[in-house]
């Protein structure tokens, strides 16, 4: 293991691919990732052949070999409140649980740009929408796995400089009290920022993984960063990696419908202190690798 980046990916990736979907579809990518009932659930981002996302979950004994539902989980809302909100699609969803309910932030994305929504499950069977949580050209949000002082706690990115902000709620629906975490600046991800999978509480702060964008002459290019937020105060940044700790190399990584891309939606802590982080590579499908909690921790200084 190279000390600066710590994730291993797993031998056999990508662990799923649209050959596995047992449904036509494009691409398959971005999946949120829980354990449920001594299961590994993903719920996956699959992109139709008219262009368009839903979310399927999969499911595993073993968190590497999964299969797909037969059906589409959760498909854009017919509901006139939703509706025109998420006719172009459900997309990159993140669960977090917080006591008995799984909430699931995901981008509502319609005509007039993304918006972040917020829906809500206790058995994996009935999927319930709470809210839309932001005006548009908002997403790539995820919930803290418990409230703050009194209150839910969300990261999400408004339209803007690409940078990560954080917002407050009483009830999952009104929104406010909104701060900047981290804008994006010269280095390895200059363009824009955005939050990947929820926070982890260690004894050191809350633990987050974001992505950082850089322009290059062959386009966009994704890594992942990692940093500490405050305890009791998650809008205060206590510690950063410096440098960018997992990015693609792999050919499957490097090729597919948008190139160059490691895109993280889940994460599994498991009983010995490792991460098992899900992401989609290349928009065009899933894998894993994993890494030791004490590992990542020891980047901060």
């Amino acid at each position: 293991m190279n000390k600066l980046y710590p994730f291993r990916r797993y031998a056999n990736n990508p662990i799923l691919s649209s050959d596995d979907v047992p449904y036509p579809c494009n691409t398959v990518f971005n999946a949120a990732a829980c354990k449920f009932k001594n299961e590994y659930l993903l719920l996956l981002r699959i992109e139709g052949l008219e262009g368009y996302s839903h979310l399927t979950l999969a499911r595993s004994t073993d968190g590497y070999r999964f299969a797909v539902d037969p059906q589409p989980w959760v498909l854009p809302s017919d509901d006139p409140y939703y509706e025109i909100y998420e006719r172009f699609g459900v997309e990159d969803p993140r669960i977090t649980r917080i006591e008995d309910t799984h909430y699931i932030a995901y981008t509502a994305y319609g005509p007039f740009g993304p918006r972040v929504g917020i829906g809500a499950t206790r058995d994996f069977t009935a999927f319930e929408r709470i809210s839309l949580a932001t005006e548009t050209n908002n997403k790539d949000a995820v919930l803290f796995p418990e409230k703050i002082k009194g209150d839910y706690v969300m990261i999400d990115r408004p339209d803007g400089v690409g940078a990560i902000w954080i917002t407050y709620s009483r009830d999952l629906i009104h929104w406010g009290r909104a701060r900047v975490v981290l804008t994006p600046e010269p280095g390895w991800g200059p363009s824009k920022l955005g939050i990947c999978t929820p926070p982890l509480k260690t004894d050191r702060g809350w633990l987050v993984f974001y992505h950082g964008v850089r322009l290059t002459a062959s386009g966009r290019l994704y890594r992942i960063g990692a940093m500490l937020l405050d305890l009791n105060d998650p809008s205060k940044i206590v510690g950063r990696v410096p440098h960018f700790i997992f990015g693609p190399e792999e050919p499957y990584e490097r090729t597919g419908d948008v190139p160059n891309v490691v895109f993280p939606c889940g994460i599994i802590k498991e009983p010995d202190e490792s991460l098992k982080l899900y992401y989609g590579a290349a928009d065009t499908c899933i894998a894993v690798a994993e890494a030791a909690i004490g590992d990542i921790l020891k980047l901060f200084t």
